[in-house]
């Protein structure tokens, strides 16, 4: 099974993620922890990347693809792969089609986990973390028994600076922006899986699984 995982921030992808590698059995392919892996090790993709990390630069898509493609010709992708937070352009999704064909494999699905913006700013307005342990929870969704302390260890519990509504809008709003075309673009393939994300984590799991069609 070769999948993509799209979706905004806070849809709850890193939860599927971890489902979908255990039941398929396939590695979970994040850019962001094949930077650091790189770097990390100081491989030569590595440096080259961090060069520009350093900069506060983005990392050219020709290095990412390079990096991206570095990881898929490993023996764990063989039977299948987890691709997330890659592609981000269609551009990045022109490459990656390239370096697929060229390794004979076939992306089975582009998976999105489609939330509204109202839904994405109330779940990380609403997000409270532990000063102490870093447990998370929220306070609609996911309250703790006593107001403003942590659960599993007692501690104070605060939100993220950027946990504002002005911060998380324009942050979904560049991602739809930016993601809009790749979505458009893996509909048009035939590949894209629109998965409704508001729904009880099981159920999205349940619905992407059925969407996947394998009973594995």
């Amino acid at each position: 099974m070769r999948l993509i995982l799209l979706g905004p921030p806070g849809a709850g992808k890193g939860t599927q993620a971890s489902g979908i590698v255990k039941k398929y059995g396939i590695p979970h392919i994040s850019t962001g922890d094949i930077f650091r892996k790189n770097i990390s090790e100081g491989t030569e993709l590595g440096k080259k990347a961090k060069e520009y990390m350093d900069q506060g630069l983005l990392v050219p898509d020709e290095l990412v693809v390079a990096i991206v493609k570095d990881r898929l010709v490993e023996e764990d992708c063989k039977e299948g792969f987890l691709l997330d937070g890659f592609p981000r352009t269609v551009a990045q999704a022109d490459a990656l089609d390239i370096e697929i064909k060229n390794l004979e494999y076939c992306l089975d699905k582009v998976i999105n986990i489609d939330v509204t913006k109202e839904e994405l700013i109330e779940r990380a307005v609403g997000r409270r973390i532990c000063k102490e342990c870093g447990a998370t929870y929220h306070i609609k969704f996911n309250p703790t028994k006593a107001e403003g302390k942590c659960d599993a260890c007692g501690g104070e519990l605060y939100q993220r600076e950027d946990d504002t509504v002005e911060t998380v809008t324009k942050r979904i709003e560049v991602y739809l922006e930016q993601t809009k075309p790749l979505i458009d673009y893996y509909e048009k393939k035939g590949v894209l899986v629109n998965i409704d994300g508001k729904q009880d984590i099981d159920k999205v799991f349940s619905d992407i699984v059925n969407a996947l069609g394998s009973d594995k």
